[in-house]
């Protein structure tokens, strides 16, 4: 579970504070689902870039970015904290000096498909507010009259603002290909098709050293270790926890220290690609966690993981039409690839 920080503000509602108590009608509701049902708050997006911010109070404890989801209960006291020092403004201008980070791919009444640069993340670490992320960007967006906005609010009968709602992630350094929904119903879809394994998700790849065979499948049982924090093979005891990670991958330039390879997942585990390479002795080029210590890279160096989600598949949430997104290798990996055909 995540963690909830507790604060000393001067009693239930500090000054400049909006503050609510949950009836039995309300009860059992997510509070950033909740929270957007507010006239003052009016949309989701804005409900979770608060709570972000350090702006939300749940029973006088300020409630961090991995609780949005929490159930709110009768009699519980919220607040929305608008005037806590620190919360609001210097993170406003940082947005703003971002924004040319955002390269839209694709956007209508439902959806967003953003081309992420690496070292973004897509959402705040658990207990994180202070960097910009992925999805800052796009709520700044959708905020500041992004081109389907009023078609969005329009189609839902004015009932509110198109909100920035994460479908899946990457890593931080992975660069590429991230999905938005625009509206609940729209999340819901589109998260049903990746739950069910419907959604297509491409990859390419940089590995160490010569693959063979040249097209495959990667099977593994995976587990998430707390304690490191990586994801790890799973044992015989861990077989509760565990869980199946498949990914097929081919070739598509062999190289003589390393190849470039497409990758498909199948399931979509946490690091699931960087931990399957890494597994079969060919981590991927610029891998800093999953690598082993006795194996020194003879690869060049490179300053994140060589890995890149190039394409996306769906169904359309609203249409039901097959639609299918590319985005183009990012500048850095291009040049490692030219290099090593050199070398």
């Amino acid at each position: 579970m995540g963690s909830i920080r507790p604060v000393r503000p001067p009693g239930f509602g500090p000054a400049g504070s909006l503050c609510w108590v949950v009836t039995a009608a309300e009860a059992d509701i997510r509070l950033d689902a909740w929270l957007a049902k507010r006239a003052e708050v009016g949309s989701r997006s804005r409900a979770r870039d608060w709570i972000a911010r350090g702006k939300v109070l749940h029973n006088q404890q300020e409630v961090t970015f991995d609780r949005a989801g929490v159930r709110v209960q009768e009699g519980d006291e919220i607040a929305v904290w608008m005037d806590r020092p620190g919360s609001s403004r210097p993170r406003l201008r940082e947005v703003v000096t971002r924004r040319d980070a955002l390269r839209i791919v694709f956007e209508d009444d439902s959806l967003l498909v953003a081309d992420k640069p690496p070292g973004l993340l897509v959402e705040p670490l658990p207990g994180e507010r202070s960097e910009v992320t992925l999805h800052d960007l796009v709520a700044d967006h959708l905020r500041h009259g992004g081109p389907s906005r009023a078609r969005a609010a329009g189609r839902a009968g004015g009932a509110g603002s198109p909100e920035a709602l994460v479908v899946h992630r990457i890593d931080r350094d992975t660069s590429g290909l991230v999905l938005f929904a625009k509206n609940e119903p729209a999340q819901f879809a589109l998260k049903r098709q990746f739950e069910r394994r419907t959604a297509q998700r491409t990859y390419v790849a940089v590995l160490e050293g010569r693959l063979t065979p040249l097209e495959g499948t990667w099977q593994d049982h995976l587990v998430w270790d707390k304690t490191r924090l990586r994801q790890r093979r799973a044992t015989e005891d861990d077989e509760p926890a565990a869980k199946e990670a498949v990914a097929s991958y081919k070739v598509i330039e062999q190289m003589e220290q390393a190849a470039v390879v497409e990758i498909r997942l199948v399931t979509g585990k946490r690091n699931q690609i960087r931990v399957q390479a890494a597994l079969r002795r060919h981590p991927l080029i610029g891998e800093r966690i999953y690598r082993r210590g006795d194996r020194p890279s003879a690869a060049p160096p490179f300053e994140r993981q060589a890995l890149h989600a190039s394409r996306l598949a769906f169904r359309h949430p609203r249409t039901g039409a097959h639609v299918h997104f590319e985005a183009p290798l990012p500048d850095d990996l291009r040049r490692l690839i030219a290099g090593l055909r050199r070398r």
